[in-house]
């Protein structure tokens, strides 16, 4: 089998920035257990695969150990495929996803916005395997549907905290946002996810679920600028739609290529 695969470099100006996500544009649903292995053998953070349904297209993603329920950067790699290389000529293409259900992304020139469900989340205890996990000990922490999110004093604290990816590891749910205020933005962040395969992801759309309506509400506002402070960094555009999140960015073509699978 001959399979086509591109790489894109999700939610920066320029390749080697952002996060690089890999796509598979499929005919059909393989097999569970080759979609894992293709993720794998990719050794990226998100592997997105879609399949054309009349007028959707049905969206799946693979970190390179586990299917995830919600993956922003790499649903934004596929939309900017879709739009320069496989054809779609709508400003609109929609994403179901079996998980996550109905996922839109737009496209306004080179800036792509997705469109996702705004996370619930509630307040819980700061206990100790939470502030464990850190050098530095949070103001505040959240959970949502997969992510614990971990509220800090400033943005130096969230460049320069070491992570204890042992004790992350042992967390419930899919991994741990922090975040903070921001210098140049209105909030920065970073995300650890050593219990999916990810030690820390470049790169996390999904995490401005949680992240939006949280620093809508605490700046009164509802557009944000957001950095993530990965080492290739990232930069986003959110608006808070209360039941529905805005995540707008751009996107780098890296490679395209062909795999090849008995």
């Amino acid at each position: 089998m001959k399979q086509k695969i591109y790489q894109v470099d999700a939610f920066t100006t320029e390749v080697f920035g952002g996060n690089p996500a890999a796509v598979c544009p499929l005919d059909k649903w393989l097999s569970d257990e080759l979609l894992q292995k293709i993720a794998m053998e990719n050794n990226l953070a998100e592997t997105a695969y879609y399949v054309k349904k009349e007028n959707t297209f049905e969206i799946r993603w693979f970190t390179p150990t586990v299917e995830v329920d919600l993956c922003g950067h790499a649903t934004l790699a596929a939309a900017f495929v879709l739009f320069n290389y496989e054809g779609h000529t709508v400003n609109e293409i929609n994403f179901l996803s079996p998980r996550s259900g109905k996922l839109n992304v737009r496209k306004q020139g080179d800036h792509l916005t997705l469109n996702f469900p705004t996370d619930v989340f509630e307040k819980v205890e700061l206990t100790n395997d939470l502030i464990s996990g850190f050098n530095v000990k949070p103001t505040e922490a959240y959970k949502g549907k997969t992510d614990h999110m971990l509220v800090f004093e400033n943005e130096e604290e969230i460049k320069t905290i070491i992570p204890d990816l042992e004790k992350i590891a042992k967390m419930d749910g899919r991994g741990v946002i922090i975040t903070a205020k921001g210098n140049n933005a209105d909030f920065v962040s970073r995300f650890f996810a050593p219990q999916s395969g990810i030690n820390e992801d470049l790169v996390t759309g999904s995490a401005h679920t949680t992240l939006t309506p949280y620093w809508s509400n605490k700046l009164n506002k509802t557009e944000l600028s957001a950095i993530q402070l990965s080492e290739r960094k990232g930069y986003l555009k959110c608006k808070y739609l209360n039941d529905r999140v805005e995540i707008g960015g751009q996107a780098k073509l890296y490679l395209i290529g062909e795999i090849f699978v008995n």
